[in-house]
């Protein structure tokens, strides 16, 4: 049986669990669709996703369309887990897009959609609640053709949208006059089979040449499909279902090679053991193999797959497969299986904007704390645990209020501890101006000997660690242990912010003669001496996050709108008028997006509306903020030797 990963992507409320909740039922996976405001569907099965209504983690589900297996994850739409979407993207073959054919276009949908774009995944536009009081057709896709894709084709035809009956007829491949010249023309742009036919005038083109066209480009990224429905009718669904194995790719699973894959979530068992979410890309895992996961060898001694909705104990996986593996207890979300990989991850989406202080009511509990926290940051990495060793305070990195709420509700269901949070600090960021160079001797203060030299990097490159030298002029040991300590310092800069866009060159290596006498240790000791030296020799600069806005609101406000969020230093873009309605974009500091929200019910009358997505970030003018210091602090050498020994 063939195998195909896609995910369900959409902005909240869109309807994207009620979309997979659809096609498990046209699958013949559940007897009966759930709902989510009865918190009964198939994937929110966490008892806070029942009660908020709201997908917090991603989940798993199979069902089978004629002889093809689609393995289909549900992903979070609201923006504060965002990063559990980023996890799932690097495993799917294609994707639905849901759109709420009331609101459009959202904030969120592009985001997701420019992403999608980027990875080449291959994409569906699904258009779902067509059933539901102003639904809209032709200017949606007007919408969606000047939002996401001005390569977009309908696939049918809706009757009666916005009423309880409205439903979706299919072209079933027979295009339709109007809708065929058009389709041909863009096709015949990427097509030179295609545009030989349509450059000679006497001859007319198949249907079937024109469908085979169109799913070649979609499964190159070039095409996206559209369909109209409803996910509480169903209407729709049959043709959504012949549209995922038509127009999205079916990879050839390549069983024959080394064992290849990735570690995309984590969750913890009844046992309190760890259940790795994996995706098998190349070769057959067994049960019992030892692989090579991230850096470390591991046994595996269980795996599951999934199959008609649920997972079931298997002796092997496949390339191709979501498998959930047990006996990995060191792996980490990003892991690779089975292969070494010592490239930077590249984050896809925004990181975290803001960061929180969390405390256990009850002092006595804050080792508990830190046990439960460090097991939820298996799940969520972007959490980002700082802890003070001195003053023993937690910093948690957090998208936004709701995952603060998830966060504080799943601490007392799961763990029964009961926490407060500090009021929450936009996360700032350092970038190094220029060069720097610094250099230790051994034998003091420690026995090792580095010199390291600091200078920019590209923006979007992350930061690198590399040599001048050869392998083999020093232990991979004491490399291994300076790039580490590297890795640690540059979280907290000259003005306690991580460090980004960072180059890290080793110049200056122990000689031979030390070597017996030296340690991994005295070089991760002294490492963070030497680069912060560096450091403050090239100097930083501290950057604040910017977000883009949309802001939806009457027109006869759109005014008093701009006149303030100009005040928080906004920057709008030339407003677009639809009806009576107001649409305002632009860009704004991060720091000045609460007070807008806080403004615009009062400016609008109670009728704006305002979603943000990150756009990038600039340099902070004036005085930099400095955030408190939970390390050793190497930018003070006394005080540092005297924490470190």
């Amino acid at each position: 049986m063939k195998n195909l990963c896609i995910g369900i992507l959409a902005h909240i409320d869109a309807g994207k669990t009620s979309t997979t909740e659809q096609l498990l039922f046209k699958g013949g996976v559940i007897s009966q669709m759930g709902s989510v405001d009865a918190g009964n569907t198939q994937t929110d099965s966490l008892a806070l996703e029942q009660s908020r209504g709201i997908t917090i983690q991603s989940a798993v589900t199979a069902f089978t369309i004629d002889d093809t297996r689609i393995n289909l994850v549900d992903t979070p739409g609201h923006p504060d887990f965002i990063a559990e979407v980023e996890r799932v993207l690097e495993v799917l073959d294609g994707a639905i897009l849901v759109i709420s054919a009331i609101e459009g276009v959202q904030a969120q949908t592009r985001v997701l959609f420019r992403t999608l774009k980027r990875l080449r995944i291959p994409c569906i536009f699904f258009v779902n609640k067509i059933d539901r009081m102003g639904a809209r057709y032709e200017s949606l896709l007007e919408e969606i053709a000047g939002r996401l894709s001005a390569n977009i084709v309908p696939l049918g035809k809706c009757h009666h949208i916005g009423l309880p009956e409205a439903s979706w007829q299919s072209f079933a491949g027979a295009f339709p006059s109007e809708v065929r010249t058009e389709l041909l023309e863009h096709l015949a742009d990427h097509d030179d089979n295609l545009l030989e036919h349509y450059l000679n005038a006497g001859e007319t083109i198949d249907d079937a040449l024109i469908s085979r066209s169109l799913a070649t480009q979609t499964q190159q990224g070039k095409f996206n499909p559209v369909l109209f429905g409803s996910a509480i009718t169903g209407t729709g669904f049959d043709a959504l279902m012949d549209a995922i194995v038509e127009y999205l790719p079916l990879p050839k699973p390549d069983t024959q090679s080394p064992v290849s894959g990735f570690v995309f979530k984590i969750e913890r068992g009844n046992a309190n053991e760890k259940r790795c979410y994996a995706k098998i890309e190349s070769g057959i895992i067994r049960n019992r193999d030892r692989l090579r996961v991230g850096d470390k060898d591991q046994r595996i001694t269980g795996i599951e797959l999934f199959d008609k909705g649920t997972s079931c104990l298997s002796k092997s996986a496949e390339a191709g497969r979501i498998a959930i593996l047990s006996g990995l207890a060191n792996a980490k979300i990003g892991d690779r299986i089975g292969e070494i990989s010592t490239a930077p991850k590249q984050s896809h989406f925004s990181p975290p904007m803001l960061e929180s202080v969390i405390r256990a009511k009850d002092p006595q509990k804050r080792g508990q704390l830190y046990t439960a926290m460090s097991q939820l940051a298996e799940q969520d990495p972007l959490i980002g645990l700082r802890i003070d060793e001195r003053g023993g305070a937690l910093h948690v990195s957090l998208y936004g209020e709701v995952q603060r709420e998830v966060i504080e509700e799943t601490l007392a269901s799961q763990y029964n501890l009961d926490v407060e949070f500090s009021e929450s600090n936009i996360i700032h960021i350092e970038r190094p101006c220029g060069e720097g160079e610094a250099l230790e001797v051994a034998p003091t203060p420690f026995i090792a000997t580095i010199g390291l030299k600091v200078e920019p990097a590209s923006i979007g490159d992350g930061n690198a660690f590399g040599q001048i030298f050869g392998r083999g002029l020093v232990p991979d040991a004491f490399i291994n242990a300076v790039r580490e300590a590297v890795d640690t310092t540059l979280k907290q800069g000259l003005y306690g912010w991580a460090v980004h866009n960072c180059r890290v060159t080793m110049t200056q290596v122990i000689r031979y003669r030390d070597w017996a006498i030296s340690t991994a240790a005295d070089h991760r000791k002294l490492a963070p001496l030497v680069l912060m030296e560096a450091l403050r020799q090239a100097g930083t600069k501290v950057y604040e996050p910017i977000q883009n806005f949309y802001i939806e609101c009457p027109e006869n406000t759109v005014g008093n709108v701009i006149t303030k969020i100009t005040m928080l230093r906004a920057v709008a873009k030339e407003p677009q008028i639809r009806g009576s309605t107001c649409m305002l974009e632009g860009t704004i500091p991060a720091s000045k997006i609460a007070e807008v929200q806080l403004m615009l019910p009062n400016l609008t009358h109670g009728e704006g509306f305002m979603d943000t997505s990150f756009s990038h970030y600039e340099a902070v003018i004036g005085e930099y903020p400095i955030r408190k210091r939970t390390d050793n602090n190497p930018l003070n050498r006394k005080e540092y030797l005297r924490l470190i020994n």
